[in-house]
């Protein structure tokens, strides 16, 4: 549990870095890759694709939190 959200963080943050160029905040990075862990897990899953280390659940979790921070800016703009 405790890697989980360790993972969420770190995963929160890259991607913060990717789509806005910055973090959000400790509990708001955990927040968003703990989501996005879920996220890109389903997707991942989907697509016949499976972590296989602590490195491939990072990417994993990065990706699903940029995806859902790309969906949220969209709709905030819609």
């Amino acid at each position: 549990m405790i890697l989980f959200l360790i993972i969420g963080g770190i995963a929160g943050w890259l991607a913060g870095l990717i789509m806005k160029g910055r973090g959000f905040g400790i509990l708001a990075n955990i927040a968003i890759g703990v989501v996005g862990s879920l996220i890109g897990g389903l997707l991942f899953r989907l697509l016949g694709l499976a972590a296989q280390s602590t490195m491939g659940e990072l990417v994993t979790a990065t990706a699903g939190a940029v995806l859902l921070l790309f969906v949220v800016g969209k709709l905030k703009k819609g």
